[in-house]
């Protein structure tokens, strides 16, 4: 039975407010061996650790091929490895994969997602693992599964964005299927994957047994479909790329226009929205064609009232057509450009954004998404260097000393 506060004075509320703010995140506690690499599982583990979760990236000597990939530079490194302890083993050696195993001992979670079968190949599989800890979640993302005819299928969110059907459905009209503009399948399996990790960890609450998860890329992406298999099942007919348009024309207008100064967003989901537009852009005539009243008649008429819009859009500034149709309740946004975003207001006031200072200057970097209610959202530390914490977790979890230390790195086990 939950507490009541409708009687507390003003000191006590403020009392138990601070104490709120205060509370640990709710994975303090929780470690997690992190070997993911590039953006799937690095995302998955950076959710947890900044949800309190210790993580220990573990690298290869060569380093998470993130950490420079040419025109990128390091930001997505940065922007993914934050607040994680950074170490290397040479899981090619057999030191190496005995120290990976002396890890697993204490750790809640171990995360990888590289091809299938790589891990077993060294004798790193899951069901050796959990003999060692049987706790511990061991948990792996790839593009296809690790089971099924795609299962060996080599992987990159181009070709699963490719496989999935989106690309199927993203561009103009009459024109080539397009990718989306940024890595979707990564992310969004970074994200059911670290989903997935968490729900695993709440059943190990009641069993006391860890669990082997895996999470899919393809699988991943299906439920972005959702609105064109629904037109598939409806229509009997396969979804046409049409540009910015609605799939299935279920709302009018849906779709950019060009305004004087950029592009805007305009959707009008509902009856009362077309209305709502047309009194912001001050046409009397269009309001009151009945035909026009229901969405059926303005698909008739899509066509018509799309160049209508934009000739209004195009004679108004991006941030006047915004105003206008906010004030007028009609969902509308600006298109905006990724600098833009990086200097977003909200997001800076929010604490999602906060600046850095890095060796090329100074960049904007995320925070996770998620906001745990009575604790701050944990301050961003810089990526380790590579193999920075090696020593200091190897002689705090495995025991080792100086000189054992020493002698890992002329093995070529650490660097």
């Amino acid at each position: 039975m939950g507490m009541r506060h409708n009687n507390l004075n003003t000191e006590q509320k403020a009392t138990m407010e601070t104490q709120q703010q205060t509370e640990a995140l709710p994975l303090t506690g929780v470690r997690v061996l992190d070997l993911g690499h590039v953006f799937q599982g690095p995302y998955a583990t950076f959710l947890m650790a900044m949800a309190g979760a210790e993580v220990i990236k573990i690298e290869p000597p060569h380093g998470d091929m993130s950490r420079n990939r040419g025109r990128d530079g390091d930001y997505p490194f940065r922007a993914l490895n934050g607040c994680k302890r950074g170490i290397v083993l040479n899981l090619k050696t057999e030191r190496g994969r005995e120290l990976l195993l002396e890890l697993a001992r204490s750790a809640d979670v171990l995360v990888e997602n590289f091809a299938p079968g790589v891990m077993p190949r060294l004798g790193l599989g899951a069901d050796v693992l959990q003999e060692v800890n049987p706790r511990l979640i061991y948990a792996s993302a790839s593009g296809f599964g690790r089971t099924g005819p795609y299962a060996d299928k080599l992987a990159l969110d181009l070709t699963i964005q490719a496989m999935s059907g989106m690309m199927s459905t993203t561009g103009e009209k009459g024109g080539r299927p397009l990718k989306a503009g940024v890595p979707v399948a990564d992310f969004m399996s970074g994200a059911t994957l670290y989903g997935a990790i968490v729900t695993a960890l709440f059943e190990r609450e009641r069993t006391g047994r860890g669990r082997a998860l895996e999470v899919s890329m393809l699988e991943s992406l299906f439920a972005t479909l959702l609105p064109s298999a629904g037109h598939v099942y409806a229509s009997n007919k396969v979804p046409q790329r049409t540009g910015n348009r609605h799939v299935a024309d279920s709302y009018v207008p849906f779709d950019t226009f060009e305004a004087s100064d950029g592009w805007v967003a305009i959707v009008a989901a509902t009856d009362e929205h077309w209305l709502n537009l047309t009194e912001a852009m001050d046409r009397p005539d269009l309001r009151d064609d009945p035909h026009l009243r229901k969405l059926a008649g303005r698909i008739e008429r899509i066509d018509e009232l799309t160049e209508e819009i934009a000739k209004w859009a195009g004679e108004h500034t991006r941030d006047q057509v915004t105003e206008l149709l906010q004030k007028h309740h009609v969902p509308s946004a600006p298109l905006r450009y990724v600098n833009e975003v990086l200097a977003d207001p909200h997001l800076r006031a929010r604490g999602f954004l906060t600046d850095h200072e890095t060796g090329n200057g100074t960049v904007a970097l995320p925070n996770s998404p998620i906001r745990y209610q009575g604790s701050e959202l944990r301050p961003l530390s810089a990526p380790p260097t590579l193999g920075q914490h090696t020593d200091d977790v190897l002689a705090e979890l495995c025991g080792l000393d100086a000189d054992q230390l020493a002698q890992l790195r002329r093995d070529g086990v650490t660097v």
